[in-house]
């Protein structure tokens, strides 16, 4: 395995960079400062330490110790191993989970018959080695809890300056060990508006095909993925330019290749979805839906020319659009699902609301992804949007505003919305005593109606010393 050897470790200090503990999430803090005080060495890893020092808020914090999995779970009770091939700690914060690694090195190398170097189980090592380990020099950044210094053993901060993506070691062996990252290379080069370097882009453009071999739902989930931070036009056509998109989503590569390269109506979507002032918050069904509205429209077309004078069913055209990247990378039935209905209602935003039906369907569920689908579609196309703003203000008076708490009618104030249901009722309210009646006890079969005993029902309240009074608590 070649390694950039040649770079030496460099340390910055506290006052040569832009880290705060005031930008790190405070969970994080409690993991590293735990480790740390109990001897082990803790740093914060990986993209976290990029974002920060480009000033970017992280998605998400992960931590590197030298603490063995078993020895992290016994300092947190709120913590759970995962993994087979390499065991992680996950330092559970209600719904936030702190991923927390031992410090690992690269395997020795053990050629296959494929010459690709298979991976061994739990190899820990020193924190130089489990930077070299990782794929792109500027995710081999380490902030030390201790000293708020950052350390870089793999040239790092002088690519993030550049702001050049480099792959750590050779990229003809670090993609085929695992074809994802040549995924990942285009993903963070569309993110961070980096540049992907020449050495890496030849290698994509040699071991395109080997992302065959990769884990299909890896690759499902690093597809949509590319959908984050509002980049997908740029991500897609990174993919398109290093030929991997031909090997992922061929029907796909083969439309914008026939329908003019960089200047194919896919991209003017995918621009409208990244300019859409929600895309961060809409699903994978609304973002496969931008992505193959194109194909559709060109199916459906197709069908409308065939059959003129026929109804031509739009949700069998679509599902025929979407049936490749179904089978291709296995994509969630809730996804599938949602952009197939997507493609069949938008007929329905192309006049304004009606009464009646209209009323019921701006409470169907799907309704919101509806309308922010056809908000996109009509951006990019350059529509007219009258329809969509009555669709629009239908939906925040029949929708928005009847879920808006509103105040009580009797008092001045809102009702504390804190307060919680069973709390205890005020002084001047006096509980409620539930009322019980008494059942008659079941007469024995070998009891004659002369010898039963009359039972009297009563509704007085039961005497205090009675077990089965009832104070009105729940």
């Amino acid at each position: 395995m070649l390694f950039f050897n040649r770079e030496k470790k460099i340390v910055r200090e506290r006052h040569e960079h832009c880290i705060s503990r005031n930008n790190i999430d405070p969970d994080a803090l409690k993991v590293l400062y735990r480790l740390s005080n109990t001897g082990h060495i803790a740093y914060l890893v990986g993209g976290s330490v990029r974002d920060l020092l480009l000033g970017r808020h992280p998605k998400d914090f992960d931590v590197g110790t030298d603490a063995r999995p078993n020895d992290i779970r016994r300092l947190f009770r709120n913590c759970f191993l995962i993994g087979r091939r390499f065991r992680l700690a996950h330092v559970v914060f209600g719904r936030k989970v702190i991923e927390t690694s031992t410090f690992r090195r690269q395997p020795d190398e053990n050629e296959s018959e494929n010459g690709i170097y298979q991976t061994e189980d739990n190899t820990f090592g020193t924190p130089e080695e489990d930077a070299k380990r990782r794929d792109f020099t500027v995710n081999g950044l380490f902030y030390d809890i201790k000293t708020f210094a950052v350390i870089d053993y793999v040239g790092g901060l002088k690519d993030l300056e550049k702001r050049v993506l480099r792959c750590i070691g050779d990229p003809n062996i670090r993609f085929r060990e695992d074809p994802v990252r040549m995924m990942r290379a285009v993903k963070f080069a569309a993110r961070l508006g980096f540049e992907i370097d020449r050495a890496c882009r030849k290698a994509i453009l040699k071991h395109h095909s080997d992302i065959a071999n990769a884990s299909v739902p890896r690759v499902c989930e690093e597809i949509f993925r590319l959908f984050t931070y509002s980049s997908s036009s740029t991500a897609f056509s990174l993919l398109w330019e290093h030929q991997l998109l031909k090997d992922i989503i061929p029907e796909l590569s083969a439309y914008i290749d026939r329908s003019g390269g960089k200047s194919s109506p896919v991209w003017k979507y995918l621009r409208a979805l990244d300019a859409h002032p929600q895309s961060a918050e809409l699903s994978n069904g609304v973002r496969a839906a931008c992505l193959y509205y194109p194909l559709f429209a060109e199916i459906l077309r197709a069908e409308e020319t065939a059959y003129p004078h026929g109804c031509v069913n739009r949700q069998h055209v679509a599902r025929k659009a979407l049936h490749s990247l179904a089978e291709r990378l296995h994509v969630p039935k809730a996804t599938l699902f949602t952009a197939v209905a997507l493609f069949d209602l938008q007929h329905r935003f192309a006049e304004g609301p009606r009464k009646g039906r209209s009323q019921r369907f701006v409470r169907h569920p799907i309704f919101e992804e509806a309308l922010a689908f056809n908000q996109i579609v009509i951006a990019a196309e350059g529509g007219n949007t009258s329809a969509l703003e009555e669709w629009k203000k239908l939906y925040d008076h029949e929708v928005v505003a009847s879920q808006t708490p509103r105040a009580d009618k009797g008092n001045s104030e809102a009702e504390d919305v804190d307060t919680p249901r069973d709390a205890e009722p005020l002084e001047s309210e006096p509980p409620r005593r539930r009322r019980r009646r008494r059942r008659r006890p079941l007469r024995p079969e070998t009891e004659s109606p002369a010898d039963a005993q009359p039972v009297t029902v009563t509704e007085d309240e039961a005497p205090a010393d009675d077990p089965m009074h009832d104070d009105g608590c729940d």
